[in-house]
């Protein structure tokens, strides 16, 4: 019998607005995959990029990165910071031959309960379909 392939998706979520919006998902008993592991940050752009590197590496089949919509951060421009790194942390995963669509960065609000629920599911169907993370197996740190 062969075992289904169910994902690990690491999700830093900024503690205002995306990890507000996926406790509102769960309050309003909307289904999302238990696939996704929140850890709460003050800020998106609190997220050192070695942080999505070590998730990757250590195991994360996928690494969800949840923000404030551009021009509603708490700390007025940290989301602006989140987007310019999460481009550079793409291009590099590119450019060491990693699976950079295993990456998914997202603005949503508290208010956006089903929005949280609906890019949970649809980043989880994905990593389902790209399978199981090979670099795991081949690259430590």
């Amino acid at each position: 019998m062969e075992k289904k392939f169910v994902p690990r998706i690491t999700s830093f979520l900024c503690t205002w607005c995306s990890y507000t919006g996926a406790d509102l998902a769960g309050t309003g008993r909307m289904q999302y995959p238990t696939a996704i592991i929140p850890i709460k940050v003050m800020c998106s752009s609190r997220v050192d990029p070695v942080f999505i590197l070590k998730a990757y590496l250590k195991g994360s089949d996928g690494v969800f990165l949840g923000g404030c919509h551009p021009g509603d951060c708490h700390y007025e421009v940290g989301n602006y910071h989140t987007r310019r790194r999460f481009a550079i942390v793409k291009k590099v995963f590119e450019l060491l031959g990693l699976e950079s669509e295993r990456l998914r960065l997202s603005w949503i609000s508290a208010s956006e309960g089903p929005k949280f629920a609906r890019v949970a599911n649809e980043f989880t169907e994905k990593i389902i379909e790209m399978g199981e993370n090979e670099a795991k197996k081949k690259i430590f740190l």
